[in-house]
């Protein structure tokens, strides 16, 4: 019994079974919905890295991520390219949530290879920690790097990420949140060069990300 209450899936619902039971608690108060600028104010220009191309996001797409604000660019160091997609939430409440990619990326026709936990130096007190894939699609490979965040803290763990949705609606009566993917296409199948250009092309916009997710 101790070893199946330690299992992922054990964990996963009870991970669940928390978020309805905190979604419950702070219905009964109205929500803090914080407002924070439109994500289309995002610079074009990140660093070294400049706007290339802006991809509207679909309406069919858009149904699915149910988000309240969306950026989906691909930037350009004039070296390499780096694609920067962000779904902002300003509630969780009535079903709304992030869709973590490692679902997202195979139903748009990319496997994962490889996974794992990367650190990123981004000036903080230490490095954050996000989620590191390896994915290939036919005879194309990519490195993705993402996230959740709220504020300041920064998630690699979905299950995580709901203890946190919960802990902030009893406390601060808000579920707000944003998750945030950086994929960098393999050249020359050199995996490690792609992962050292994602890393630094988070470290481009990290700091200027928090002016606009709700403070």
């Amino acid at each position: 019994m101790l070893n199946y209450l330690k299992s992922t899936p054990a964990l996963a619902v009870s991970a669940i079974l928390l978020l309805q039971a905190g979604l419950l608690y702070s219905s009964i108060r109205p929500e803090v919905v914080p407002g924070s600028r439109p994500l289309s104010e995002v610079p074009a220009q990140l660093g070294a890295w400049r706007l290339d191309k802006e991809i509207p996001v679909d309406a069919e797409t858009q149904a699915v991520l149910n988000a309240d604000d969306t950026l989906n660019r691909i930037y350009d160091s004039g070296v390499r390219e780096a694609a920067l997609f962000i779904a902002a939430f300003r509630t969780q409440r009535n079903g709304k949530a992030p869709h973590s990619p490692k679902n997202c990326l195979p139903g748009s026709g990319w496997e994962p290879l490889a996974s794992s936990l990367a650190a990123v130096d981004v000036g903080l007190a230490a490095p954050i920690q996000v989620n590191r894939y390896i994915i290939s699609h036919g005879n194309d490979r990519a490195v993705v790097l993402y996230w959740y965040q709220s504020r300041d803290r920064v998630i690699a763990s979905e299950y995580s990420a709901k203890f946190w949705t919960v802990a902030d609606a009893i406390r601060l009566n808000r579920t707000d949140t944003a998750l945030v993917r950086v994929l960098v296409p393999v050249v020359d199948r050199d995996e490690d060069r792609a992962g050292k250009t994602a890393y630094g092309f988070v470290q481009s916009f990290f700091g200027m990300l928090k002016s606009y997710l709700p403070a």
